[in-house]
């Protein structure tokens, strides 16, 4: 049941009841007309490499993307300081074939944000995945990053990956881990 205030102004607590705990998009003033509230987050990047926590971490992006109208950026790096950068060798067949498994990764995402109505850019690169994922977020300016907590080479359940640890310790934004 909502309470009325002088006026006939609703409480947001009293609008947040009532929408089952979430936050409400606009507030209704006293003269009927609503009054828009502050977005939470305008842009949210997911980086993923496709392992089970990073596809946690995809749809939760995805929900909060949904939920407070943000673009979403999918990022997938290519890790070359596993096999270094490409010259004509069997590196750059491993590479390559890593680059398409991305694009795939990401299409999926693309076609997942799509089907919410959801602003979604992608972007496959290479380099050290913790760099690029804290230089991706700066160049994006990304209120946050949902990532997975650990991804494919990390063995030890319920730990922290390296790449994840890095980016939380070095991202100078919220990173929320999966």
């Amino acid at each position: 049941m909502l309470r009325r205030r002088v006026g006939g102004t609703r409480t947001l607590s009293d609008l947040g009841a009532r929408y089952r705990g979430e936050r409400p998009r606009i507030l209704m003033l006293a003269a009927g007309r609503p009054a828009p509230v502050a977005s939470m987050y305008d842009t949210i990047l997911v980086p993923t490499d496709g392992s089970d926590p990073a596809n946690r971490a995809v749809e939760h992006g995805l929900e909060l993307a949904e939920r407070f109208g943000a673009r979403l950026h999918a990022l997938y790096v290519v890790d070359t300081r596993r096999y270094g950068e490409p010259a004509l060798s069997s590196a750059e067949i491993v590479l390559q074939e890593l680059e398409e498994d991305g694009n795939a990764l990401l299409a999926d995402i693309a076609e997942r944000a799509d089907n919410r109505s959801v602003a979604v850019e992608t972007r496959v690169c290479h380099g050290a995945p913790h760099e690029e994922i804290i230089g991706y977020a700066d160049e994006v300016n990304a209120d946050l990053i949902v990532m997975g907590y650990q991804g494919h080479s990390h063995s030890i359940e319920g730990h922290m990956g390296s790449v994840a640890d890095r980016v939380t310790q070095r991202a100078g934004r919220p990173v929320l881990t999966a």
